[in-house]
């Protein structure tokens, strides 16, 4: 009953009403809440642009770098091709830019899984970043090594809001043949660990 109605709604209200559902889904995706993994990142003097803050290129990279440190520490990723029966490939990438960062600041980057499939991983991500009102976050090798996991004690040391937000879908394949290939189950529970759903 209700699609029915809402095929009869004029087209500016039905946009109206799917924007409004998407800022809603966006909001939720700012908070920490969202994600379960978290990895301190080390912004670096070559990351800013002329503006004087990280340029937004680079945040892909910082994306990329939690989303493998979470394959190779949790879910027993070998990224050496001689080794490994499974490579990642990257389908789709996207970022929305909330406020910048800049070096030498130390944001943490936070990541969820929203979906596993038979050969592909839907990721979604965010970068928080230190609160102004302190010194610098207390990150040490440890956290550096293993980071952490969502109600962290050293969270409180970034804003509850991110300051950026994405989305990335890795496509698994076999290195010897380049066709999509199963994820092992010992990967799928790393995986399952970060689990969130997507509906708000």
């Amino acid at each position: 009953m209700v699609s029915w109605v809402s095929t009869l709604l004029p087209r500016t209200v039905r946009s109206l009403t799917t924007s409004s559902k998407k800022q809603r889904v966006d909001d939720c995706h700012r908070h920490q809440e969202a994600y379960g993994y978290f990895l301190p990142i080390q912004t670096r003097w070559q990351d800013n642009d002329q503006y004087g803050h990280v340029n937004n290129v680079v945040y892909y990279s910082y994306f990329d770098t939690i989303i493998n440190h979470y394959l190779i520490r949790y879910c027993g990723l070998k990224t050496g091709l001689l080794t490994s029966h499974l490579v990642g490939l990257m389908a789709t990438n996207q970022c929305t830019f909330y406020t910048p960062v800049g070096f030498p600041q130390i944001p943490v980057a936070a990541l969820a899984v929203e979906k596993v499939g038979q050969s592909s991983v839907h990721y979604r991500l965010a970068l928080f970043p230190p609160k102004a009102t302190q010194g610098p976050p207390s990150v040490d090798h440890q956290d550096l090594n293993d980071g952490f996991f969502f109600a962290h004690p050293k969270l409180s040391q970034f804003d509850a809001l991110a300051c950026t937000t994405g989305s990335s879908v890795h496509v698994f394949v076999n290195p010897a043949t380049g066709k999509p290939t199963s994820l092992p189950e010992h990967f799928k529970e790393g995986l399952l660990r970060l689990r969130t759903p997507t509906a708000v």
